[in-house]
């Protein structure tokens, strides 16, 4: 493997930053890697490549230390254990210094030749470019008619007009991405999460290779995750300032109903002299429970706005661990009095 050219001087700004998460994909970096470097090279600007290592039990890591120490464009990170997809592009989303942030598969299913067509959105003034697996290679039954049915749900939910949510493969403005707050398998959502704070988002129809070579790690019950987180998203985008508005129209229904109850209850007692408790006893109880149901709604809301007050991003809490980082960044902004950010020591 020749030398690569290492972007030593401070004026060599970075101006795209490829991230690329891997959790078990030994054979399929090196062939990855070559593209990429094919793909980007021809663009004539300074770019970076971050590969994270999400605590694989093969060889991985060892290829991505064996290409880093033949590039000065690689930033190899090895997570302490297997966080997962999310968490690991996190770490990569955190460590890029481009001004322009690509996310890919490791796995090869996405095609690097589809890169300018994103990269052109962005430059056409879009803040998020994502892919849209137009042609899906995947099985009918368990992969395409799930993910057709997610796809309609997101968008109907979130509000943003995406045709595929699920794929890895976009380009961000770093300035966006990096205001993104992720956790648990919210990188699929990263679109309707950015959509918060007024990004914009184009879609670009893209290749769907098939896996170079290995294992997919894609089973059905993630679907289910899939489901609660957009939930959970569904949430922070309508109410994440306002919880007491979602609770509270809970409140409200429980309590007309209970209070229709009552009303009903006290006509029959005074209007017909009826035995309330033995003619409507079932729905006494009813009205009850739906008058504490209300009260517990509107407590849920209220304690939902102080939490708002102290949300998952003011804690300021990483989800993941680096152990090892294998990358000359370092020693090339200690040369040049460059501020190393959040990675600082």
């Amino acid at each position: 493997m020749n030398e690569r050219p290492s972007m030593n001087r401070k004026e060599d700004a970075v101006r795209y930053s490829v991230v690329i998460p891997f959790f078990n994909e030994q054979e399929n970096i090196l062939p990855l890697y070559m593209r990429i470097t094919e793909v980007m090279d021809p663009l004539a600007e300074p770019y970076e490549m971050i590969f994270v290592d999400d605590g694989s039990r093969d060889q991985t890591f060892r290829v991505l230390n064996d290409i880093y120490e033949n590039d000065g464009r690689v930033h190899a990170l090895r997570l302490r254990r297997n966080f997962g997809q999310t968490a690991a592009l996190k770490a990569g989303f955190d460590y890029a210094q481009g001004e322009v942030i690509l996310s890919m598969d490791g796995d090869q299913q996405h095609d690097p030749g589809d890169i300018p067509a994103l990269l052109e959105k962005i430059r056409e003034g879009f803040d998020i470019a994502s892919g849209w697996r137009a042609d899906r290679q995947d099985h009918w039954l368990t992969r395409r008619l799930p993910s057709r049915v997610a796809n309609w749900m997101m968008a109907k939910l979130s509000g943003v007009p995406l045709r595929d949510f699920g794929t890895t493969f976009k380009a961000y403005r770093r300035e966006v991405i990096q205001q993104v707050q992720l956790y648990g398998e919210l990188h699929r959502f990263i679109p309707a999460l950015a959509k918060i704070s007024g990004a914009t988002i184009a879609e670009v129809p893209i290749h769907d290779c098939r896996r170079g070579s290995g294992k997919s790690n894609y089973n059905l019950s993630r679907t289910f995750r899939v489901f609660f987180d957009l939930i959970s998203v569904k949430f922070l985008l309508d109410y994440l300032t306002r919880p007491l508005h979602f609770f509270g129209q809970l409140a409200l229904a429980a309590f007309a109903g209970g209070f229709g109850i009552a009303v009903f209850l006290v006509y029959e007692k005074l209007a017909r002299h009826a035995h309330v408790m033995v003619e409507h006893g079932p729905l006494m109880l009813t009205g009850m429970f739906l008058m504490v149901s209300a009260f517990q709604f509107l407590s849920l809301g209220l304690i939902g706005e102080l939490l708002s007050r102290t949300y998952y991003e003011s804690q300021n809490k990483p989800i993941y661990t680096v152990r090892e980082i294998r990358s000359r960044r370092e020693a090339v902004e200690s040369a040049g009095g460059r501020d190393a950010g959040p990675w600082q020591n």
